[in-house]
């Protein structure tokens, strides 16, 4: 059968809906908190049987979620996770929803120096049902659905990117640009890309583009250029908002043939 993995709040065919898929938690050393994510089966036939279980994750430098045993990484906050004994294997019935409570309790002494920790939270469907594949075969389907859980320390709070390079490559017509949180705190935010034909003044807004980055990511972004874009000299201008009146800003002369 198939097993698919996602991050995302549902996954119409399989009837699996798991909100929200970011959850965010603060406190100091010694403290708890407490979050809740809510499982929901929309599906309308089949009873679903469902696992809870925890692991690690990071990003790569394209800013791809790379998925780890738990306790792998330094940065690792699984064995802070706790979930009660009655949340960790349930069934719901169609049209079901269940919320689990996640704790996470900082420990009194922390060995590592880094105010940001991650871990990822699996509900994984144990009992595979009966699809049909976009040519019509018959399948068995069963999902996993990852919830990222971030935690910091209340002194985490300096948001700080710092763009190291932006070129042009042309063999793939993409303007690439490079670079780093700073900071020590999960930062997000949009790239906004302009480019202004010097030879006849037209300006080309291209769409923005997403981004997330965790404390010392070094992130490669290939941003691809329209290929109805006319040759001729262009200044590019890159902003990176990442909230809070953030921006950085960088600009590349280059030629387009």
């Amino acid at each position: 059968y198939i097993i698919c993995a996602y991050f995302s709040t549902g996954y119409a065919q399989t009837g699996v809906s798991v909100s929200p898929p970011r959850v965010y938690f603060e406190s100091d050393p010694g403290n708890s908190n407490t979050q809740k994510v809510t499982v929901t089966n929309v599906s309308t036939k089949n009873s679903l049987d469902f696992a809870v279980s925890l692991g690690d994750w990071e990003y790569d430098q394209k800013g791809e979620n790379v998925m780890y045993p738990a306790n792998t990484l330094p940065t690792s906050c699984t064995s802070w996770v706790t979930i009660k004994k009655e949340d960790n294997y349930f069934t719901l019935a169609p049209g079901e929803r269940r919320d689990i409570d996640i704790t996470i309790t900082v420990p009194n002494k922390l060995t590592d120096k880094s105010p940001v920790s991650t871990a990822v939270l699996y509900v994984s469907q144990m009992n595979p049902v009966d699809d049909v594949d976009s040519k019509g075969a018959h399948i068995k389907v069963s999902i996993r659905s990852g919830i990222k859980l971030f935690h910091k320390l209340p002194s985490a709070k300096n948001k700080k990117l710092e763009i190291e390079n932006l070129v042009y490559n042309q063999p793939k017509n993409t303007l690439d640009l490079f670079f780093e949180n700073q900071g020590d705190v999960w930062t997000d935010g949009k790239v906004y890309t302009d480019l202004v034909n010097t030879q006849n003044g037209k300006k080309t807004t291209l769409e923005s583009v997403v981004f997330y980055t965790m404390p010392g990511n070094k992130r490669e972004m290939n941003i691809s250029l329209p290929t109805t874009l006319e040759k001729g000299k262009y200044t590019a201008s890159i902003m990176l908002d990442y909230g809070d009146n953030n921006l950085e800003m960088g600009e590349l002369n280059f030629t387009y043939e």
